[in-house]
Protein backbone atom coordinates (compact mmCIF):
# COMPACT_ATOMS: atom_id res chain seq x y z
CA UNK A 1 0.00 0.00 0.00
CA UNK A 2 1.57 3.66 -0.65
CA UNK A 3 2.91 5.25 1.73
CA UNK A 4 1.55 8.74 1.12
CA UNK A 5 -2.25 6.74 1.03
CA UNK A 6 -4.37 9.08 3.76
CA UNK A 7 -1.79 12.00 4.07
CA UNK A 8 -3.14 15.33 3.23
CA UNK A 9 -1.63 18.73 2.21
CA UNK A 10 -1.58 21.31 5.06
CA UNK A 11 -0.81 25.22 4.08
CA UNK A 12 1.83 26.21 6.28
CA UNK A 13 3.09 28.73 3.38
CA UNK A 14 2.29 32.59 2.82
CA UNK A 15 0.18 33.79 -0.12
CA UNK A 16 2.56 35.28 -2.60
CA UNK A 17 1.76 38.44 -4.88
CA UNK A 18 4.17 37.76 -7.59
CA UNK A 19 5.25 34.79 -8.89
CA UNK A 20 9.05 34.91 -10.76
CA UNK A 21 9.65 31.03 -11.83
CA UNK A 22 13.17 29.64 -12.62
CA UNK A 23 13.70 27.11 -14.68
CA UNK A 24 15.74 24.07 -14.51
CA UNK A 25 15.79 22.26 -17.72
CA UNK A 26 14.41 23.87 -21.08
CA UNK A 27 13.84 20.74 -23.07
CA UNK A 28 11.49 20.07 -25.50
CA UNK A 29 8.36 20.26 -23.00
CA UNK A 30 9.30 23.51 -22.01
CA UNK A 31 9.35 25.10 -25.30
CA UNK A 32 5.32 24.84 -26.46
CA UNK A 33 4.02 22.68 -23.64
CA UNK A 34 5.03 24.05 -20.50
CA UNK A 35 6.96 27.00 -21.24
CA UNK A 36 5.03 29.66 -22.45
CA UNK A 37 2.23 29.21 -20.05
CA UNK A 38 3.95 30.57 -17.38
CA UNK A 39 3.47 33.94 -18.80
CA UNK A 40 -0.04 33.49 -19.55
CA UNK A 41 -1.24 33.96 -16.01
CA UNK A 42 -1.06 37.56 -13.80
CA UNK A 43 0.98 37.80 -11.47
CA UNK A 44 3.43 35.10 -12.57
CA UNK A 45 6.61 35.55 -15.29
CA UNK A 46 9.90 34.07 -16.01
CA UNK A 47 12.97 35.59 -15.40
CA UNK A 48 15.86 32.85 -15.22
CA UNK A 49 16.42 29.36 -17.06
CA UNK A 50 19.00 26.74 -16.48
CA UNK A 51 20.58 24.17 -18.23
CA UNK A 52 24.03 22.76 -18.10
CA UNK A 53 24.48 23.27 -21.61
CA UNK A 54 25.33 27.30 -21.73
CA UNK A 55 24.32 27.24 -25.43
CA UNK A 56 21.12 25.86 -24.56
CA UNK A 57 20.42 27.94 -21.80
CA UNK A 58 21.21 31.22 -23.51
CA UNK A 59 19.78 30.03 -26.71
CA UNK A 60 16.32 29.03 -24.84
CA UNK A 61 16.77 32.85 -22.94
CA UNK A 62 17.08 34.72 -26.16
CA UNK A 63 14.30 33.39 -27.81
CA UNK A 64 11.95 33.55 -25.43
CA UNK A 65 13.22 36.93 -23.63
CA UNK A 66 13.89 35.52 -20.44
CA UNK A 67 17.01 37.79 -18.82
CA UNK A 68 19.00 35.60 -17.00
CA UNK A 69 20.39 31.95 -17.47
CA UNK A 70 22.27 29.83 -16.28
CA UNK A 71 24.61 26.49 -16.24
CA UNK A 72 24.38 25.30 -12.63
CA UNK A 73 20.84 24.70 -10.49
CA UNK A 74 22.36 25.73 -7.36
CA UNK A 75 22.88 29.15 -8.77
CA UNK A 76 19.64 29.73 -10.13
CA UNK A 77 17.92 28.84 -7.08
CA UNK A 78 20.26 31.28 -4.67
CA UNK A 79 18.91 34.13 -7.37
CA UNK A 80 16.88 36.30 -4.89
CA UNK A 81 14.78 37.32 -8.08
CA UNK A 82 13.67 33.21 -8.26
CA UNK A 83 10.89 32.50 -6.00
CA UNK A 84 9.62 29.25 -7.30
CA UNK A 85 11.38 26.61 -9.35
CA UNK A 86 9.86 24.63 -12.45
CA UNK A 87 12.20 21.50 -12.60
CA UNK A 88 11.69 19.88 -16.56
CA UNK A 89 15.01 17.59 -16.36
CA UNK A 90 15.16 13.56 -16.36
CA UNK A 91 13.01 12.19 -13.50
CA UNK A 92 17.02 10.82 -11.67
CA UNK A 93 17.37 14.53 -11.23
CA UNK A 94 14.30 15.59 -10.07
CA UNK A 95 14.78 14.70 -6.04
CA UNK A 96 18.01 16.20 -5.90
CA UNK A 97 17.13 19.57 -7.17
CA UNK A 98 13.01 19.74 -6.03
CA UNK A 99 14.70 19.27 -2.54
CA UNK A 100 17.72 22.13 -3.32
CA UNK A 101 14.57 24.48 -4.05
CA UNK A 102 12.40 23.42 -0.99
CA UNK A 103 14.72 23.70 1.39
CA UNK A 104 15.81 26.92 0.45
CA UNK A 105 12.34 27.97 1.08
CA UNK A 106 10.95 28.50 -2.86
CA UNK A 107 8.23 26.26 -4.04
CA UNK A 108 8.43 23.86 -6.90
CA UNK A 109 6.60 22.66 -9.90
CA UNK A 110 7.94 19.54 -11.08
CA UNK A 111 7.76 17.74 -14.54
CA UNK A 112 5.87 13.70 -13.89
CA UNK A 113 6.80 11.28 -13.22
CA UNK A 114 7.86 13.10 -9.58
CA UNK A 115 11.24 10.98 -9.84
CA UNK A 116 12.91 7.91 -10.50
CA UNK A 117 11.60 5.81 -8.14
CA UNK A 118 9.04 5.40 -5.20
CA UNK A 119 11.79 5.84 -2.63
CA UNK A 120 13.01 9.15 -3.82
CA UNK A 121 9.04 10.33 -4.06
CA UNK A 122 9.06 9.90 -0.14
CA UNK A 123 12.40 11.67 0.25
CA UNK A 124 10.74 14.84 -1.77
CA UNK A 125 6.86 14.62 0.73
CA UNK A 126 9.43 14.23 3.82
CA UNK A 127 11.19 17.62 3.00
CA UNK A 128 8.31 19.17 1.49
CA UNK A 129 6.46 18.89 4.88
CA UNK A 130 9.71 19.32 7.26
CA UNK A 131 10.05 23.05 5.22
CA UNK A 132 6.46 23.74 4.67
CA UNK A 133 7.21 24.59 0.98
CA UNK A 134 4.98 23.06 -1.65
CA UNK A 135 5.82 20.69 -4.20
CA UNK A 136 3.36 20.32 -7.40
CA UNK A 137 3.76 17.73 -9.73
CA UNK A 138 2.99 18.25 -13.57
CA UNK A 139 0.52 15.82 -14.27
CA UNK A 140 -1.59 18.40 -16.16
CA UNK A 141 -3.72 15.51 -18.28
CA UNK A 142 -6.48 15.83 -15.09
CA UNK A 143 -6.79 19.16 -15.80
CA UNK A 144 -7.83 19.47 -19.44
CA UNK A 145 -11.37 19.87 -20.55
CA UNK A 146 -11.45 15.92 -22.86
CA UNK A 147 -10.51 14.20 -19.15
CA UNK A 148 -12.89 16.75 -17.14
CA UNK A 149 -15.14 15.66 -19.81
CA UNK A 150 -14.81 12.02 -19.34
CA UNK A 151 -14.82 12.62 -15.36
CA UNK A 152 -18.04 14.25 -15.81
CA UNK A 153 -19.68 11.07 -17.52
CA UNK A 154 -18.60 8.77 -15.10
CA UNK A 155 -19.14 10.99 -11.91
CA UNK A 156 -22.90 11.73 -12.99
CA UNK A 157 -23.67 8.27 -13.94
CA UNK A 158 -23.65 7.84 -17.54
CA UNK A 159 -22.59 4.14 -17.59
CA UNK A 160 -24.31 3.37 -14.07
CA UNK A 161 -21.82 1.60 -11.61
CA UNK A 162 -18.28 1.28 -13.07
CA UNK A 163 -17.19 -2.66 -12.50
CA UNK A 164 -13.87 -2.26 -14.27
CA UNK A 165 -10.90 -0.27 -16.08
CA UNK A 166 -8.86 -1.75 -18.66
CA UNK A 167 -5.96 0.31 -20.66
CA UNK A 168 -4.35 -1.11 -23.82
CA UNK A 169 -1.53 0.79 -24.78
CA UNK A 170 1.16 -0.53 -27.95
CA UNK A 171 2.74 1.68 -30.31
CA UNK A 172 5.97 0.40 -33.07
CA UNK A 173 9.43 1.37 -32.14
CA UNK A 174 10.72 4.18 -33.32
CA UNK A 175 13.89 4.95 -35.13
CA UNK A 176 15.78 6.39 -32.17
CA UNK A 177 14.96 2.81 -30.16
CA UNK A 178 17.29 1.29 -32.42
CA UNK A 179 20.28 3.53 -31.12
CA UNK A 180 22.56 2.68 -28.66
CA UNK A 181 25.32 3.62 -26.74
CA UNK A 182 25.46 7.70 -25.94
CA UNK A 183 22.79 7.93 -28.99
CA UNK A 184 20.42 6.21 -26.95
CA UNK A 185 17.16 8.13 -25.41
CA UNK A 186 17.44 8.84 -22.00
CA UNK A 187 13.54 7.72 -21.75
CA UNK A 188 14.97 4.28 -22.44
CA UNK A 189 18.06 4.10 -20.04
CA UNK A 190 16.58 3.30 -16.55
CA UNK A 191 19.12 5.00 -14.29
CA UNK A 192 18.05 8.32 -15.66
CA UNK A 193 14.45 7.64 -16.34
CA UNK A 194 13.31 5.24 -13.79
CA UNK A 195 12.30 2.43 -16.22
CA UNK A 196 11.67 2.64 -20.09
CA UNK A 197 8.69 3.94 -22.12
CA UNK A 198 6.51 2.69 -19.42
CA UNK A 199 7.96 5.02 -16.50
CA UNK A 200 7.49 7.63 -19.03
CA UNK A 201 3.94 7.19 -20.14
CA UNK A 202 1.96 4.91 -17.88
CA UNK A 203 2.24 7.74 -15.00
CA UNK A 204 -0.46 9.64 -17.23
CA UNK A 205 -2.79 6.59 -17.47
CA UNK A 206 -2.21 5.86 -13.84
CA UNK A 207 -2.08 9.04 -12.57
CA UNK A 208 -5.68 9.80 -14.50
CA UNK A 209 -7.41 6.67 -12.71
CA UNK A 210 -6.56 7.63 -9.38
CA UNK A 211 -7.88 10.96 -9.95
CA UNK A 212 -11.04 9.27 -10.93
CA UNK A 213 -11.00 5.96 -8.73
CA UNK A 214 -9.28 6.76 -6.16
CA UNK A 215 -5.77 5.20 -4.89
CA UNK A 216 -4.72 2.04 -6.04
CA UNK A 217 -3.77 -0.36 -3.20
CA UNK A 218 -2.67 -3.39 -5.00
CA UNK A 219 -0.91 -3.51 -7.96
CA UNK A 220 0.82 -6.60 -9.90
CA UNK A 221 2.88 -6.72 -12.97
CA UNK A 222 4.73 -8.51 -15.84
CA UNK A 223 7.22 -6.63 -17.17
CA UNK A 224 9.41 -8.31 -20.09
CA UNK A 225 11.89 -7.17 -23.06
CA UNK A 226 10.41 -8.62 -25.94
CA UNK A 227 12.41 -7.25 -29.34
CA UNK A 228 15.81 -6.81 -27.33
CA UNK A 229 16.48 -3.32 -28.67
CA UNK A 230 17.61 -1.85 -25.06
CA UNK A 231 17.78 -3.02 -21.43
CA UNK A 232 14.11 -1.75 -20.50
CA UNK A 233 11.50 -3.54 -20.78
CA UNK A 234 9.60 -3.02 -23.76
CA UNK A 235 6.06 -5.05 -22.89
CA UNK A 236 4.04 -5.17 -19.78
CA UNK A 237 1.04 -6.84 -18.47
CA UNK A 238 -0.27 -5.72 -14.97
CA UNK A 239 -3.61 -5.71 -12.83
CA UNK A 240 -4.58 -3.29 -10.20
CA UNK A 241 -7.04 -2.81 -7.39
CA UNK A 242 -8.64 0.52 -6.22
CA UNK A 243 -9.51 1.42 -3.09
CA UNK A 244 -12.97 2.14 -4.15
CA UNK A 245 -13.16 -1.79 -4.95
CA UNK A 246 -12.50 -1.32 -8.43
CA UNK A 247 -10.30 -4.16 -10.56
CA UNK A 248 -8.46 -2.93 -13.28
CA UNK A 249 -5.53 -3.95 -15.53
CA UNK A 250 -3.10 -2.63 -17.99
CA UNK A 251 -1.39 -4.12 -21.42
CA UNK A 252 1.16 -1.98 -22.64
CA UNK A 253 3.52 -2.74 -25.47
CA UNK A 254 6.33 -0.34 -27.28
CA UNK A 255 7.44 -2.47 -29.82
CA UNK A 256 4.22 -3.71 -31.24
CA UNK A 257 3.11 -4.31 -35.04
CA UNK A 258 1.77 -1.10 -36.38
CA UNK A 259 -1.39 -2.73 -37.32
CA UNK A 260 -1.36 -3.23 -32.81
CA UNK A 261 -1.42 0.46 -32.34
CA UNK A 262 -3.30 1.59 -29.99
CA UNK A 263 -4.64 4.07 -27.05
CA UNK A 264 -7.20 3.79 -25.24
CA UNK A 265 -8.89 3.49 -21.52
CA UNK A 266 -12.26 1.54 -21.46
CA UNK A 267 -14.47 2.22 -18.39
CA UNK A 268 -16.79 -0.98 -18.01
CA UNK A 269 -20.29 0.04 -16.27
CA UNK A 270 -23.44 -1.88 -15.10
CA UNK A 271 -25.53 0.71 -17.59
CA UNK A 272 -22.55 1.12 -20.74
CA UNK A 273 -18.85 1.82 -21.62
CA UNK A 274 -16.78 4.58 -21.90
CA UNK A 275 -13.68 4.99 -23.80
CA UNK A 276 -11.27 7.85 -24.36
CA UNK A 277 -7.14 8.03 -25.60
CA UNK A 278 -4.71 9.36 -23.57
CA UNK A 279 -2.10 10.45 -25.86
CA UNK A 280 -3.97 11.15 -28.68
CA UNK A 281 -7.23 12.55 -27.71
CA UNK A 282 -9.79 10.70 -29.98
CA UNK A 283 -13.42 11.44 -29.44
CA UNK A 284 -14.60 10.10 -26.39
CA UNK A 285 -17.03 7.02 -27.41
CA UNK A 286 -20.66 6.75 -25.03
CA UNK A 287 -22.61 3.75 -25.13
CA UNK A 288 -25.60 3.33 -22.60
CA UNK A 289 -29.02 3.08 -23.18
CA UNK A 290 -29.68 5.94 -25.28
CA UNK A 291 -27.13 4.51 -27.90
CA UNK A 292 -23.58 5.64 -29.20
CA UNK A 293 -22.37 8.68 -28.79
CA UNK A 294 -18.91 10.15 -29.69
CA UNK A 295 -17.78 13.35 -27.96
CA UNK A 296 -14.80 15.53 -29.33
CA UNK A 297 -12.87 17.96 -26.78
CA UNK A 298 -11.03 20.25 -27.81
CA UNK A 299 -7.88 21.27 -25.64
CA UNK A 300 -5.84 24.68 -25.18
CA UNK A 301 -2.98 24.98 -27.26
CA UNK A 302 -0.59 25.24 -23.77
CA UNK A 303 -1.26 22.08 -22.64
CA UNK A 304 0.02 22.78 -19.04
CA UNK A 305 -1.99 26.18 -18.58
CA UNK A 306 -5.03 24.82 -16.40
CA UNK A 307 -2.79 23.22 -14.17
CA UNK A 308 0.19 26.08 -14.28
CA UNK A 309 -3.06 28.85 -13.71
CA UNK A 310 -4.07 26.50 -10.82
CA UNK A 311 -0.52 26.15 -9.39
CA UNK A 312 0.34 30.06 -9.37
CA UNK A 313 -3.56 30.38 -8.16
CA UNK A 314 -2.51 28.17 -5.14
CA UNK A 315 0.69 30.25 -4.13
CA UNK A 316 -0.86 33.27 -4.61
CA UNK A 317 -3.61 31.87 -1.83
CA UNK A 318 -6.90 32.27 -4.20
CA UNK A 319 -7.17 28.33 -4.84
CA UNK A 320 -5.88 25.06 -4.42
CA UNK A 321 -3.83 22.62 -6.78
CA UNK A 322 -4.52 19.14 -5.44
CA UNK A 323 -1.57 18.04 -7.85
CA UNK A 324 1.27 17.53 -5.57
CA UNK A 325 3.83 15.71 -4.55
CA UNK A 326 1.24 13.31 -1.72
CA UNK A 327 -1.05 12.85 -4.59
CA UNK A 328 1.84 12.03 -6.74
CA UNK A 329 3.92 9.56 -5.15
CA UNK A 330 0.92 6.40 -5.33
CA UNK A 331 1.58 6.86 -9.27
CA UNK A 332 5.26 5.79 -8.74
CA UNK A 333 4.73 3.37 -5.98
CA UNK A 334 2.32 1.24 -9.10
CA UNK A 335 4.90 2.13 -11.51
CA UNK A 336 7.19 0.35 -9.08
CA UNK A 337 5.22 -2.50 -8.06
CA UNK A 338 4.37 -3.61 -11.71
CA UNK A 339 8.41 -3.36 -12.59
CA UNK A 340 8.73 -5.11 -9.50
CA UNK A 341 11.18 -2.33 -8.01
CA UNK A 342 9.75 -2.44 -4.90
Amino acid sequence: MPWSEGRKVTKRYKAMKEIKWGFIGCGEVTEKKSGPAFNEVPGSQVVAVMSRSENKARSYAERHRIRKWYTDAQELIDDPDVNAIYIATPPSSHATFAIMAMRAGKPVYVEKPLAASYNDCIRIVRVSEQTGVPCFVAYYRRYLPYFQKVKEIIRTGGIGNVINVQVRFSVPPRDLDYKSGKEMPWRLQPDISGGGYFYDLAPHQIDLLQDIFGIITRAHGYPANRANLYKAEDTISACFYFESGIPGSGSWCFVGHESAKEDCIEVIGDKGTLSFSVFNYDPIVLINEEGKKSISVPNPPYVQLPIIKNVIEDLQGIGTCKSTAISATPTNWVLDRILWKN
